[in-house]
């Protein structure tokens, strides 16, 4: 997706581009730190987890934080949905080790708080000291332009026919399959062959995870296309390909 999106921003312009080719996977595996944005923090559909001593916690916390003292951390291993994205502050080192332990659990969303709650503080935002949540709820809720797995899979499965599904993978990970029936068009070469696509059903977008996809999106609906973007992970193996 890197080098897709820095030829795209050549395409617009800019001039000083550079791509990290391995990514923020590779970043992770080398065990360096992700951090979350306030905003994300404050508004996202996440899981806010305060790893300090309920007493600690409870005199003052993020909006939204679930307590689970960093000792009771591994014990609550289940409780974490694998879609869901965690980010985790708290004192001391715990931050960091719970990055690393809630990471090796298959969670793909793990991050920590630019500067832990003192650098939250200090950056304007507020704290409470409301009754503390003891207890993980999280529902996986769309974003605006999203479509729900269901409704994508529908097409594929025969079940509706005023909607087609847009593959914008490259050509080398469609060697290896698409959904059926589906039109396969490359992110880099979509602006050049959008007069190839029907403005007459819904496109139902999707890539590999869905960060190419809201970009076709966002693209297309600026030229007056319907669509709406799959955030999954997409899979193909022998022409044939799941979502999950």
């Amino acid at each position: 997706m890197s080098p897709e999106s820095a030829g795209l921003a050549k395409k617009l312009g800019y001039t000083n581009v550079k791509v990290m080719l391995k990514g923020v996977p590779a970043w992770k595996k080398l065990k360096q730190k992700v951090v979350a944005s306030d905003d994300f923090i404050n508004t996202g559909n996440i899981i806010l987890v305060d790893l300090r001593s309920p007493g600690d916690a409870a005199q003052s916390h993020i909006p939204r934080a679930v307590n689970i003292p960093f000792e009771e951390l591994e014990d609550a291993e289940d409780d974490f949905p694998l879609k869901a994205p965690v980010v985790v502050y708290g004192s001391g080192d715990a931050p960091q080790k719970a990055y690393e332990m809630i990471a090796g659990w298959g969670l793909k969303t793990v991050a920590l708080i630019e500067s832990g709650l003192e650098g939250y503080k200090a950056r304007g935002n507020t704290l409470v000291s409301d009754q503390l949540i003891e207890e993980i709820a999280w529902v996986r809720q769309l974003g605006k332009g999203e479509v729900s797995l269901e409704e994508f899979m529908s097409v594929p499965e025969g079940r509706s026919d005023n909607m087609i599904i847009l593959d914008v993978r490259g050509a080398d990970e469609t060697a290896s399959g698409t959904f059926a029936p589906a039109l396969a068009l490359p992110l880099d070469t979509l602006e050049a062959k959008i007069s190839d696509l029907p403005k007459d059903k819904e496109l139902l977008i999707h890539c590999s995870t869905g960060a190419r996809a809201e970009m076709a999106h966002d693209l297309l609906q600026k030229q007056g296309f319907r669509t709406r973007f799959l955030v999954a992970d997409v899979t193909c193996e022998k022409g044939v390909c799941s979502a999950e």
